[in-house]
C-alpha cells in the first residue's frame, strides 16, 4: 500500500513541484518505508521553498536521526559473524550512511560572515556573530493587503500621504517624525501590513525582534539596541519595524526585583526614539504588540510612538484574500471561498491558514486510503473547521476588559468601538 501512495504522490509532485504539504506526505511515507535519504532529499527540498515550516524542519531532525541510528545486528546477519556479541549489540556503517546522505544534510555547525553579507551585522555580547535584523526592500504595497479597507485608510492618512507628501504636510504642521504602534490579537497581519507600509514608501525595511536583542550581560542590551538604530539611520530611507515591542518596553512602574534592569532598557529604547527629532530624518519607526496595555505610557507620548494602529482579525473581504492564496498551491475541487469566509468570523490569518493546513491533511489521508491523490473539497474544509475555533477571542475578552477599566484616556475608543459593533461591550 506504502509503495502505490508513495508512486502517487511522485507522480503529483511532477506535477505539483512546488506543493510543500505533499512533499511532505512523501517524506513521512518514505520515512514508514525505511527509505530516509530519500525522505531527506524531499525535505530540504520543501525547506527551500518554505524554510519556516516547523512540520519539515522537526521531519527532517528525525529522518536523520533514524538514519544515523544504529542497527541490532540479527542473527544470520553478516555483521553477526566473527567474534561474538550479546544481545542487543549494535553496530552502524557510517560510510554507507554518508553515500546515502550525500549532500542533503547541511553541516552540523555553520559560521556567520558578517563581512560576507553587506545587510547582516554583528553586534557584541551574548548574540555576536549573528545578525539581530535583517534589512530587504519590500515589493508588496497596501493592495496586496485584502479587505481591512480602514485600516488601510487610517495609515494613509496618518503616516503615508504626509511621508509622500512632505512640502504640503509642513505647511499644515504636520511632522515627518514619530512613529507609529500597530496593535491588534496575534496572527492578524501587523507584520505583513508594516511590510506593506515600507513597500508604499519604497524604503528599506529593518526588521528587529525585541527578543533577540536580549543579552544576560549588563549594558550589552542597550548597546544592541542603540547599534540597530543606528544601522536603521544608515539605511535611510527606512522603516525600522520593532516585533514584541512590549517584551523590552514593559511599564518601568512594574519593573522590580530580578528585572529592575530592564529600566535601563525602556530608557534607551525612549533615548533613541527621542532623537528621531534630531537625527533621523527618513527613518520611520514602526512598533508591534498584541498588549498595548503592558507598554510604559512614556513610549506613546508625541514624537515617539505618538499613533496607534487596531489591527483586527480580517474582515469577510479580507478572510476570502488570505483562504485563497493559501489554497492556490494545493490540488483543490469545489471549494467556495466566500462560504468559507463568511463562516469564519474572528478567525486570524493565521487560523484560516489552519483550517486550509488541517483540510489538506484530511484530503492526504484520504488520498492514502484510496491510492490516489485526491483534491481537497468542501467536505475536507467542514471536518476542519468542526475542529478549529478562533484563536482571536480569548484576546477580545481581555480587550474588553481594558476598555472597560483602563480607557480613561481614551487611547482604546477606537477598539471600544468595534466592540460595541460586535455586541461584546
Amino acid at each position: 500500500m506504502n509503495a502505490a501512495a508513495i508512486d502517487g504522490l511522485l507522480a503529483a509532485l511532477a506535477r505539483l513541484p512546488d506543493n510543500v504539504p505533499l512533499r511532505i506526505n512523501l517524506a513521512k511515507l518514505l520515512v514508514q518505508a525505511g527509505r530516509h535519504a530519500e525522505a531527506i532529499d524531499h525535505l530540504n527540498m520543501a525547506l527551500a521553498i518554505d524554510a519556516d515550516n516547523a512540520e519539515t524542519i522537526q521531519l527532517l531532525i528525525d529522518a536523520s536521526t533514524a538514519l544515523s541510528m544504529p542497527r541490532q545486528v540479527g542473527e544470520g546477519s553478516p555483521e553477526s559473524t566473527g567474534t561474538p556479541r550479546s544481545q542487543g549489540a549494535w553496530d552502524f556503517d557510517w560510510h554507507r550512511a554518508e553515500r546515502e546522505m550525500g549532500d542533503s544534510i547541511p553541516a552540523p555547525f555553520v559560521e556567520n560572515d558578517p563581512d560576507g553579507d553587506p545587510q547582516a551585522i554583528s553586534l557584541s555580547g551574548e548574540g555576536a556573530g549573528t545578525a539581530l535584523f535583517d534589512v530587504d526592500r519590500p515589493v508588496v504595497t497596501l493592495a496586496d493587503v485584502g479587505g481591512l479597507e480602514d485600516v488601510k485608510t487610517r495609515l494613509n492618512e496618518s503616516f503615508l500621504e504626509p511621508m509622500r507628501n512632505p512640502e504640503v504636510a509642513k505647511a499644515f504642521g504636520k511632522s515627518l517624525r514619530g512613529g507609529l504602534l500597530l496593535y491588534g490579537p496575534p496572527g492578524c497581519g501587523k507584520t505583513f501590513m508594516a511590510r506593506a507600509v515600507a513597500g508604499e514608501l519604497g524604503a528599506s525595511f529593518v526588521t528587529a525582534t525585541m527578543t533577540d536583542i536580549f543579552d544576560k550581560y549588563i549594558g550589552e542590551t542597550e548597546k544592541n539596541l542603540h547599534g540597530i538604530f543606528q544601522a536603521a539611520r544608515r539605511a535611510a530611507p527606512a522603516v525600522l519595524f520593532l516585533d514584541e515591542i512590549d517584551s523590552v518596553a514593559a511599564k518601568r512602574s512594574a519593573l522590580s526585583g530580578g528585572v529592575a534592569w530592564m529600566r535601563q532598557t525602556v530608557n534607551q529604547l525612549l533615548l533613541e526614539l527621542d532623537s528621531m527629532d534630531a537625527q533621523n530624518d527618513g527613518l520611520f519607526v514602526l512598533a508591534a504588540t498584541n498588549q498595548p496595555w503592558d507598554i510604559d505610557t512614556a513610549l506613546l507620548r508625541p514624537g515617539r510612538l505618538d499613533r496607534m494602529l487596531l489591527v483586527l482579525p480580517p474582515d469577510r473581504p479580507a478572510r476570502g484574500a488570505i483562504l485563497k492564496h493559501h489554497f492556490s498551491s494545493r490540488p483543490i475541487a469545489g471549494i467556495d471561498v466566500r462560504k468559507i469566509a463568511a463562516r469564519t468570523e474572528d478567525f486570524s490569518g493565521a487560523d484560516l491558514e489552519h483550517v486550509v493546513t488541517s483540510a489538506a491533511e484530511k484530503a492526504m489521508m484520504e488520498s492514502l486510503r484510496k491510492g490516489s491523490v485526491q483534491p481537497i473539497s468542501m467536505s475536507h474544509v467542514n471536518e476542519a473547521l468542526k475542529e478549529i475555533q478562533p484563536s482571536t477571542r480569548t484576546w477580545l475578552q481581555t480587550a474588553k476588559n481594558v476598555v472597560e477599566f483602563g480607557n480613561a484616556n481614551g487611547s482604546y475608543d477606537e477598539l471600544g468601538q468595534y466592540l460595541r459593533a460586535r455586541k461584546m461591550l
